[in-house]
């Protein structure tokens, strides 16, 4: 089986490719040289990839899991946060490109549908 990280490098190949802006979300904890613990990147839950779709300029957010990965409380209430107040996103889970693609298309599809209305 694939690692996260695997997945993750081959999904943004084929975004960047797809007409797509997109950056790892990195996030890690560092000990300053006084002793305190410092916290750098995004808040909890922020899914793994940002970015932007050219074509409609949405924001493009992909959580990235194996084929056995699970949402963790916060990522599970980050999707609920992004659902209800900026539904104009391109977010969701993918464990291969295709699913990454399949955000992007529905992406679009959504923000035409909006154009419309």
């Amino acid at each position: 089986m694939k690692s996260e990280h695997q997945i993750q490098n081959e999904i943004m190949l084929a975004v960047s490719q797809h007409g797509c802006t997109i950056i790892r979300t990195n996030t890690g904890t560092v000990k300053t040289n006084d002793g305190r613990l410092f916290s750098a990147g995004p808040p909890k839950g922020w899914p793994d990839l940002t970015g932007t779709i050219h074509k409609t300029g949405q924001i493009l957010l992909i959580e990235v899991k194996t084929k056995t990965g699970k949402l963790r409380p916060e990522q599970k209430r980050f999707a609920e946060f992004i659902k209800k107040y900026v539904p104009n996103a391109a977010y969701g889970v993918a464990r291969s490109v295709e699913d990454a693609l399949d955000i992007i298309n529905r992406g679009i599809e959504h923000d035409r549908k909006m154009e419309r209305h």
